[in-house]
């Protein structure tokens, strides 16, 4: 047999092998997927019985949610003092942060991403449209956020956007942009994140299964009342773990109820009422 047949048919070998072990791959996830909606819908079940009306289409599923080191960035600061007042002067406050320009206005940042913009009148308006004014600013400054939402009192049209990382929302880290009647952009303020590092060690999100249960055991006990759930959505919580103000991301579950929304603690199973 040639040497070139010998080689051909050990390219051939070779690609079968891979197909077959391709094949158990996808067999395996088909198995296990199936078996995530069957737990799913005997949770779903477990609590219709108790009274509470859920489908497993509102439950989505948790990724590779872990618990995050926060990180604080001069030049993420940098940046988002210069998009607003464009040159300044920095003045460091014992790690607070103070940037200065008369003519436009004054930026503060402290630990862990807490910051505020305050603008002198007219330096930006939302002339080219509320949305599209706080996208462009969003974009210039670096932060990843869901959508903004805006909300109005009469005096004030305030846009909220909830930070994200890589896509996954941390319910507790959100900033404000709020325009006058005039639509002149007063005041920028909240808490974002510069960067993240994965603490070793750190937990991973076990399943929406797990939060369900933990919420059930809630109600129960009377802690909360609750006939509807809406939505269940894995997402980070920003926690405070230093004295100084070091900051950590953990994995939590947003339950969205026809009593209000609940957080609900990863690590600990806690129920905790959210806004």
């Amino acid at each position: 047999m040639s040497s070139s047949r010998l080689k051909n048919l050990a390219i051939a070998a070779l690609l079968l092998l891979n197909a077959f072990f391709l094949t158990m791959i996808i067999l395996d996830n088909a198995a296990i997927a199936r078996e995530q909606r069957k737990t799913m819908e005997n949770i779903c079940a477990i609590l219709r019985s108790n009274g509470i009306s859920v489908s497993p289409a509102d439950i989505n599923s948790a990724g590779e949610l872990r618990t995050m080191r926060m990180t604080r960035s001069d030049e993420a600061e940098a940046v988002i003092a210069g998009v607003f007042l464009d040159e300044y002067i920095l003045i460091d406050q014992g790690g607070i942060y103070l940037y200065e320009n008369t003519a436009r206005g004054v930026a503060e940042f402290a630990s862990a991403g807490d910051f505020e913009v305050v603008l002198n009148h007219g330096v930006i308006t939302d002339e080219e449209g509320t949305h599209r004014v706080v996208r462009e600013l969003l974009s210039s400054l670096g932060i990843e956020t869901s959508n903004p939402v805006i909300t109005e009192d009469g005096e004030h049209r305030t846009v909220t956007a909830v930070c994200t990382y890589r896509g996954t929302e941390i319910f507790n880290c959100a900033i404000e942009f709020v325009f006058g009647s005039d639509g002149s952009l007063q005041t920028v303020n909240g808490r974002y994140m510069a960067g993240a590092d994965a603490v070793e060690g750190g937990r991973q999100i076990s399943s929406a299964a797990t939060a369900l249960l933990d919420f059930l055991a809630s109600v129960i006990d009377g802690e909360i009342e609750c006939t509807q759930i809406y939505s269940v959505d894995p997402g980070y919580q920003r926690r405070v773990v230093g004295a100084f103000g070091e900051s950590e991301l953990a994995p939590v579950w947003l339950l969205t109820t026809d009593t209000g929304s609940y957080i609900i603690d990863d690590a600990t199973g806690q129920v905790a009422v959210w806004n």
